[in-house]
Order: structure tokens, then sequence, then C-alpha cells
């Protein structure tokens, strides 16, 4: 049973209602009934908030499904261990119950892992697949690091690591010049509970394993996308994801870092925009 509550400050759209799903996912959706399903998946430590300047364009021309993944923001813990199958399936059940038979997935970070488990696992589901600053194959060595990290979080709390996190979230000038941001981002992760959150990078370290070269190939329309100075979703795992999607576009945005989404919204909004309206024509 659904129910829906006010919660301005935690939606994607600052006039929305938070709505909950009987397994406990907290989502919104907007936009005119009939027009093709653009769902939202953010990444770890954040919320569906993060789409606030991107949802904003998207909801003119389609319908936007925004959600807290199971352990961040206002959706139930998860239950167990997170992995992606049980992320996919979070997503299976939500798009079930709100009687959506297809949607384009736009995945960031940790989304756009989700949203490729989903394609995998329900190829007949996904009309398309936009892909951010999302991790991939990584050298022994930056798996090494990304695992010490996780690590460091399971040992010290999410405490341990924001400053580094942030530092490598945005850039120096922007870190300087929007510390109101900056601030909000910090605050976002530190409200995630400690053991989740350290569960859930433990999952980013090692879910891209499952990932690789999928067989049979995922097959929707795609575009990849990430910045030149993203060191943890770096431009070569893009151009990586891309070469395993027949057709894959991908785009390289110049002086950003992993959040870029966040420092400069309009460079992300524009290509996924035109991305798909040709998909989804």
């Amino acid at each position: 049973m659904m129910s829906c509550r006010p919660s301005p400050d935690a939606c994607c759209f600052p006039d929305a209602q938070t709505c909950i799903d009987s397994a406990g996912s907290a989502y919104e959706l907007r936009g005119g009934e009939g027009a093709p399903v653009a769902v939202l998946i953010h990444g770890l430590g954040l919320t569906r908030r993060m789409w606030r300047d991107i949802a904003s364009r998207l909801v003119a021309r389609y319908r936007v499904l925004a959600y807290d993944l199971c352990g961040h923001g206002e959706s139930r813990a998860c239950g167990r261990p997170p992995d992606l199958s049980l992320l996919s399936e979070q997503l299976r059940r939500l798009l079930d119950e709100l009687s959506i038979s297809k949607a384009a997935l736009i995945g960031f970070s940790l989304g756009g892992m989700i949203n490729r488990r989903f394609a995998m696992d329900h190829p007949g589901r996904v009309l398309a697949l936009v892909i951010l600053n999302s991790p991939h194959e990584r050298s022994p060595e930056q798996q090494a690091l990304v695992e010490e990290r996780a690590a460091r979080t399971d040992a010290g709390g999410t405490n341990a690591t924001i400053d580094a996190t942030l530092a490598r979230w945005f850039t120096e000038a922007f870190i300087r010049e929007r510390a109101d941001v900056v601030a909000r981002v910090k605050e976002c992760v530190l409200a995630n509970d400690a053991r989740d959150y350290a569960a859930f990078r433990r999952l980013l370290a090692s879910g891209v394993l499952e990932l690789i070269r999928p067989e049979p190939p995922i097959s929707a329309p795609a575009l990849v996308m990430t910045c030149a100075q993203d060191s943890g979703s770096t431009p070569e795992m893009s151009q990586a994801i891309a070469g395993e999607i027949s057709g894959a576009q991908l785009v390289i945005e110049p002086d950003l870092r992993h959040l870029g989404l966040l420092q400069e919204p309009e460079r992300f909004a524009a290509p996924v925009e035109t991305f798909l309206q040709g998909a989804l024509a």
C-alpha cells in the first residue's frame, strides 16, 4: 500500500510530495500521463534531491520518476548487505507498483551501475540508458585504492573519508566559491547510517566486476558521460562502457570532477535531453 506526504526539502521537485511504496522506497513521480518515463537513480550517499536541476528540464517532455535507493534518504534500509541485484529488484518492484512497463534509466555513479544491472536483468523494460560518471573495470592499482577507501570508511565511519571524498567530487575553485552547495552535499552524505554507507561503498568497489563485458551484451540505446578530472569514474572507464554497448554515444566533459553534474548541471542536461529526444522519438 502506498502513502504520500509533504516533504519539500527532500524532494527532487520542490513542490512535490514524497510517496512510499509497499517495500518502503521513497519516490516522486511528475509529468504528463502517457509521456515516456525517465527514471533518475542517484549515487552513493546522496538522495533523489541531487536531480533537481535535471528533473526540472526533463519534466516538460517526460514523466519523471525519482526515488531514493534503499538505505538512503527517506527509503527504508535494505534489510541485508546491498548488491546490484537487490538494487535492480528495488527498481523493478517500484516500476511494477506504478504500472510502468518500460522506462529510460538515468543513473549517476552507483546509479549507472544499477541501470546497467537492470538492463541485464530486464532488457525488455529499458527504453534507453544514460550512464553518468560511473565506474567500470579498474586496473589492479585502482581496484586496491577503492578497496582501501572502503576499508577506511568501515574502520572510521563516514567522517573518516568525507573531506577527501568532496575533494574528488568538486574542483578546488568550486569548493572555495560555492561552499553552500558543498556543505549541503556533505550534510547529505553524513546523514547516512555509517554501517549502511560503508556497505554501499564496498558495493561500489566490488560491483563493477559483474558488469564487465556482459553476455549477452546490453543492447539498449545508451549515452555514457563522465568528466575529464573524475579519478574514480575515468574517461577510460566510460570509453570501455560505451565500447561494450553497440552504438553508444560517449561524452567527456572537460575540467570537472565526479560531481560535475551538480557543479555545472547545464553541461549534463543539454546532452541528456538531446540523446533522449533521439532515443525515445
